[in-house]
């Protein structure tokens, strides 16, 4: 019995060539582009592949290039966070381009599958690595990723001989109240995270500067850390909004904790833009957009994060060792309904 029966034979190299009518020679000129050959011999080889269905072997490519055309992207929890996701795309669009593919493993944050994670991509030797992270934070990079190309996403570390991308943080606090008091806002509340991470301290930075610009005293009352979720801005806002002499406006940590401000606001009888106004961050979209009035907020980067990553590492495969780069990422104002100046 023939066990290929069913099966589908590969199209090679010697079948575009005999159809082309040239050598297979010049149909590997044709395709890599590595050699000069005549216009029309090019679209005649060209088309001869497009009709086959010709794709090459990644086998036999990575056995000449001693590369696998495999790139690992490593995370926390990004493959399950839909605004982070964006990550992905960017990452799989770069690795596309460079004729390769994307492995993805998430942690979950567990060290022990963070380390079942590298070890799986090693085996798979691939030819470099993201190490990215939900939410901007200071990282070590793994001891056991030594030897690996390593370009970090969303994500810093002080160990200098990694490139890195990660959004302004700065920026985001800045734009954010920038754009509240140019609306006439004095009074602006910052609900923020406890913990010590650069999203969190780069945004009240920010928040610091703008009102710094615009000769407003910080009141620290005003500044509220919690969690970053629904229940953490529904805290905050009730802290600052029932009160003598609240806040006109709230900057939010992310968009989740503006949801809960929301809440919060409608529980209190406060009416969004009228009472106050709310800005957040992330730009998630099942909330930002789901809100009523729509939620004014600052887009996270990560589709850009994720191809510049990706494109990094392309750079330093085979390349000759260069300095890295650190890179931060402006973080657009998507400017919608719930902000508007503070009323009489």
């Amino acid at each position: 019995m023939d066990n290929n029966v069913g099966a589908t034979a590969r199209v090679g190299i010697r079948d575009v060539a005999a159809a082309a009518g040239v050598s297979t020679t010049t149909v590997s000129h044709a395709l890599s582009g590595a050699r000069a050959i005549n216009a029309e011999t090019r679209v005649r080889v060209l088309d001869a592949a497009k009709r086959l269905g010709y794709s090459p072997d990644p086998r036999a490519r990575g056995l000449r290039s001693a590369r696998t055309y495999t790139i690992g992207l490593l995370s926390d929890t990004i493959a399950v966070t839909p605004y982070a996701g964006q990550m992905i795309s960017g990452a799989q669009d770069a690795a596309a381009e460079h004729q390769s593919v994307l492995m993805i493993l998430d942690s979950h944050a567990i060290l022990e599958q963070e380390q079942l994670g590298i070890r799986t991509l090693r085996d798979h030797r691939v030819d470099g690595l993201v190490y990215a992270r939900m939410y901007h934070q200071e990282v070590t990079v793994p001891q056991e990723l030594d030897g690996v190309s390593v370009v970090l996403a969303n994500a810093s570390t002080s160990d200098s001989q990694f490139s890195s991308i990660v959004p302004d943080e700065e920026g985001i606090g800045l734009e954010a109240t920038r754009h509240l008091t140019s609306f006439g806002h004095r009074r602006i509340g910052f609900t923020t995270i406890p913990e010590s991470v650069p999203a969190a301290w780069g945004r009240e930075r920010g928040y610091r500067k703008g009102l710094e610009e615009a000769g407003i005293t910080v009141d620290e009352s005003l500044i509220v850390p919690t969690s970053g979720d629904a229940a953490g801005g529904r805290a905050a806002a009730r802290l600052l909004l029932d009160r003598p002499n609240r806040p006109t406006a709230i900057f939010c940590f992310n968009d989740e904790a503006a949801m809960g401000v929301y809440q919060a606001a409608r529980e209190l009888g406060l009416s969004i833009p009228h009472d106050v106004s709310v800005v957040g961050v992330d730009d998630l979209q099942l909330i930002s957009l789901a809100l009523v009035p729509t939620l004014t907020t600052i887009a996270l980067p990560h589709y850009e994060m994720g191809r510049w990553a990706v494109s990094r590492l392309f750079e330093q495969v085979g390349a000759k060792p260069t300095d890295a780069i650190q890179k931060k990422l402006p973080c657009p104002l998507i400017q919608r309904g719930s902000v508007a100046p503070p009323s009489s």
